[in-house]
């Protein structure tokens, strides 16, 4: 059998090319033909091609961002999430092939009665907002950098236009890259709700959403609220068929930007921005205890699931607390990094202090783990816990719950939202950063350790 597949998570760089790796595996087990395409952070690659699509026998699609979905019209389609392929690919492979015919809703067609409708909009808050946030990334990753070299070369407030400090400053900050960020979350998430059409109206809402100082919250709001009066737009206004080429480049724009962005102005904005001011001074003023208790749940929630949705919201919440720290870097998302960074840390110190609780082919494993943890790739744990999640989830949650809450302890700040250690140029009060994950990558590996059974008493049992 000939198998498609399409794989594409939030952030575009662990889980896409492991969903990727496992349905190739799955399929070549099986002894069928397959061809992933995955839409990583770098973009599209190993791309589906329409005769490939045409001869295909079953698509899968293992994405929790929008991907367009015209071209697989009238073949046999699975959606599913990105988790899902990681986890059942055997699985999946035997359910594409009886998976249901694709039809779009532009499809006036009936359906076979055996045949399920699949939407073409993604559903879901949750999936909406990832979309937003994963195109956001590279804007906030790329400013922060700029902003921290600029630093790193003695910018102030009284650095002259000309120097090359100031020019880094509006590379990165609220004139450059940070001042995207809102616009372009907004743009995204309206564009996950209504595909392209929602664009350029979610993009203008999130620009107003700067303008009022609501910040990441008014784009949030923005991007929501432009997705769904698109829709309504293209549900409820027909014109005769000699005037539907306006739609999508004057009626749509036009009616869903005004809608949104007047809507901000005269009825959300200000609440939405009281709020999001509200949060980010109390961020702002957090210390002591309170703080290092917030350090600790931030990192149980990044270890819980390990790039799922509580890793994602923690995570999200970490880069949104960034549109407030533009040049000083926010302790939140030093804390939600460096207990990403722990999981996959611990996991190969302890297949290194503990072999004779782990197998061959884990302790081979546990060398990638150095590399991915120090990558912040927080993804890179999850095969130790499905091995044995009910000893190794909850070590990974405790070692990361005392990073999050040393780094908050040490008052360590971070401009940059990924890149492990090699954005520590970023990071204020480098030292009691580094203390925090090396504290927290030990805590876990002897748990990890203390827990596990031992690789020859589990053998006996099986016997």
């Amino acid at each position: 059998m000939k198998i498609l597949a399409v794989t594409a998570c939030p952030t575009g760089i662990a889980h896409t090319y492991m969903a990727a790796e496992a349905l190739e595996q799955a399929a070549k087990k099986k002894g069928h033909e397959i061809k992933v395409e995955t839409r990583g952070s770098v973009g599209v690659e190993n791309e589906l091609t329409e005769e490939e699509i045409k001869e295909a026998d079953a698509i899968i699609l293992a994405c929790d961002t929008a991907v367009p979905m015209e071209k697989f019209e009238g073949k046999k389609l699975l959606n599913v999430s990105v988790s899902e392929a990681i986890k059942n690919a055997d699985d999946l492979i035997d359910r594409a092939m009886n998976a249901n015919i694709y039809k779009s809703s532009n499809n006036n067609t009936d359906n076979d009665k055996k045949t399920e409708t699949i939407k073409k909009e993604p559903t879901g808050v949750y999936k909406h907002l990832m979309n937003g946030v994963s195109y956001m990334i590279p804007f906030v990753v790329a400013g922060g950098i700029a902003i921290a070299i600029s630093f790193l070369f003695g910018y102030d407030s009284a650095s002259n236009e000309g120097t090359l400090a100031y020019y880094l400053m509006g590379i990165g900050g609220g004139a450059g890259a940070f001042g995207l960020m809102i616009p372009v979350l907004a743009g995204y998430i309206a564009y996950s709700i209504a595909d392209r059409p929602g664009l350029a109206p979610g993009m203008i809402g999130g620009m107003v959403a700067t303008q009022i100082n609501a910040g990441f919250l008014g784009g949030l709001a923005a991007g929501f609220l432009a997705g769904y009066i698109v829709l309504a737009i293209k549900k409820y206004i027909k014109l005769p068929k000699n005037l539907q080429g306006i739609m999508p480049v004057l009626i749509i724009p036009v009616l869903g930007s005004l809608a949104t962005g007047l809507l901000l102005f005269y009825v959300i904005g200000t609440p939405v921005a009281a709020i999001n001011n509200g949060m980010n001074n109390f961020l702002m003023g957090m210390s002591g205890t309170n703080a290092i208790i917030l350090g600790a749940v931030l990192g149980l929630m990044m270890a819980i699931d390990m790039g799922g949705p509580i890793n994602k919201a923690a995570y999200a919440f970490g880069t949104a607390t960034l549109t407030a720290a533009v040049g000083t870097g926010s302790e939140v998302m030093a804390a939600v990094m460096a207990a990403g960074m722990t999981p996959p840390l611990g996991i190969a110190l302890a297949t290194v202090l503990f072999k004779h609780k782990f197998t061959k082919a884990e302790i081979e494993a546990g060398k990638a783990c150095w590399v991915l943890g120090a990558s912040f790739i927080t993804e890179g744990a999850i095969p130790f816990a499905a091995a044995d999640p009910i000893r190794v989830i909850p070590s990974l949650m405790v070692g990361s719950a005392v990073t999050g809450a040393l780094s908050m302890a040490f008052n360590a700040t971070l401009a940059v939202p990924h890149g492990g250690i090699f954005v520590f140029f970023a990071v204020e009060n480098l030292i009691g950063y580094i203390i925090s994950i090396v504290a927290g990558t030990f805590v876990t590996a002897f748990l990890v350790g203390s827990l596990k059974r031992n690789i020859e008493e589990l053998a006996v049992e099986k016997k």
